[in-house]
Order: C-alpha cells, then sequence, then structure tokens
C-alpha cells in the first residue's frame, strides 16, 4: 500500500516527546528491528528526573543484550521486575506532578498488554497506549515481520531509501538530529522526498525539581495534560526540505 509521508525508526522505550511528535507527523511508521542490537541505548532505558538532583535511568534488563542478536530478537528478563523497577523509579513523582495517577496507570497498562517478553513488543505497545492517551493516529509495521527484500548490506544512511522503495513511500521524514545521516540524491533515485522534522523543545514547569529537557515522554506526561502536550506535538514542530538547511 504505498504511503504519502513516512517514518522509520529504531523501537525506543518510552522515548522523548520529540519522537511521537514525529509520529503525529507522518502517515505511517516502521519499527526498524532488523539491524544489529545495540546494548545500552533507547532501546531498553530512558531517562526521567531524580528525587534528589539530575537525572536517572529506567531501565528494562535483558536476558541476551548483546551485539550478537538482531533487535527483534531481544528478549526482557523478567518483565514483572521490570515493571515494578519503572513504578518504583516513578514514586517519587506522587506528592508533586499533577498527572501521576494518569501515568502510572498508562505504565501499568502498557506492562500488561504485552503478551511475550520480547523487547521490541513491549517498546511498540509503549508507543500505542502513549499515542492513544494522547489521541494521536498511529498507524505502523514492524520491519522484521515484512518481506521487504532489501539488498544487504547497507549503511546506516541507506535503510531508509531502501525501505521507503521497497512499501512504495513517497516521503520520508527524519528528526532533524539526524540530517547528517542522509544523501538527498540517495531518495531521489527511489522517487522519494527526504524531509525533516524541526522540533522545538518543550520546556515546563516541574515544582521541586530542576527541568531537563528531552527527558522519557513519562516526565512530561506527569506534569502536562495530553491537551497541551498534543498542541505543542502539532504547532512546535515543522516539516522542512534539506534545501531549506543548506544540506
Amino acid at each position: 500500500m504505498t504511503r504519502t509521508r513516512v517514518g522509520i525508526m529504531q523501537p525506543y522505550f518510552f522515548p522523548y516527546l520529540g519522537h511521537f511528535a514525529l509520529i503525529a507527523h507522518v502517515d505511517h511508521w516502521y519499527v526498524f528491528d532488523i539491524t544489529q542490537y545495540t546494548p545500552k541505548t533507547w532501546m531498553n532505558r530512558n531517562r526521567i528526573l531524580h528525587p534528589v538532583s539530575g537525572m536517572q535511568y529506567l531501565t528494562v534488563a535483558l536476558s541476551n543484550s548483546s551485539i550478537g542478536i538482531r533487535t527483534c530478537e531481544a528478549q526482557i528478563l523478567n518483565r514483572e521486575s521490570s515493571r515494578l523497577s519503572v513504578l518504583g523509579k516513578l514514586s517519587h513523582y506522587r506528592r508533586k506532578a499533577p498527572y501521576y495517577k494518569e501515568v502510572i496507570r498508562l505504565v501499568d497498562d502498557v506492562f500488561s498488554s504485552c503478551d511475550h517478553d520480547d523487547l521490541v513488543n513491549l517498546n511498540i505497545t509503549g508507543l500505542q497506549i502513549v499515542c492513544r492517551y494522547l489521541g494521536i493516529q498511529f498507524s505502523f509495521d514492524v520491519c522484521s515481520k515484512m518481506e521487504l527484500n532489501l539488498t544487504q548490506p547497507l549503511s546506516a544512511g541507506e535503510w531508509a531509501p531502501a525501505i521507503c522503495a521497497a512499501v512504495g513511500a513517497k516521503e520520508y521524514l527524519n528528526p532533524m538530529g539526524g540530517r547528517h545521516l542522509f544523501n538527498e540524491a540517495a531518495f531521489s533515485k527511489q522517487g522519494v522526498v527526504l524531509q525533516f522534522l524541526e522540533y522545538e523543545k518543550f520546556v515546563y514547569k516541574v515544582p521541586g525539581y530542576t527541568f531537563s529537557p528531552d527527558l522519557s515522554v513519562l516526565d512530561v506526561l506527569m506534569w502536562n495534560s495530553p491537551g497541551s502536550v498534543v498542541q505543542h506535538i502539532r504547532h512546535g514542530a515543522k516539516v522542512i526540505s534539506p534545501k531549506d538547511i543548506g544540506c
């Protein structure tokens, strides 16, 4: 099925708000889980505020964390232990964050909705439930479950145009921070228009703490209503072409 504009990203664990801004600005999303797994990345951890100062990690322990597996093969060591760990680290928000109860229910829903223990499933479930909470449409496919028939090997900048060509996409949208990876000509060769999303950081009040940008979406949702978050996602981001930034 031909899609007008697509996004292709690795499956991250409760990623930062810019990830959801990207989802909100594409017609279809491809979960990129077919390359070598990289330990200690945003795929199995993310950051929230620390109760005393700075930040702390939320982490999902894996039973097979290794560069010897593909991302789609990563397995959670103990889903219940991970759930309790995440909830425990979020507990310090209880007395100060206005949307604490809503976020805790959301996290519980993510872990309880998974029917097996692979990391990609958990992370996709997280994207689905957060998008549902915010009222953002999330239409997606998982690359490992598709017959893409991609020519191998491919470099970091070659995956996106190859997948776009395989699925018949007409436009590809990528975060501005990754612009150095891509060559516009590689997309043009496949009949695909390369675009970037310029995302304005969301600054909000965190009484009793020191604000830090680009934390997990869970921190954003603790302090802000779904409506205000969506308003920023839709109006605090802009789609631009490579020519506009001199690429």
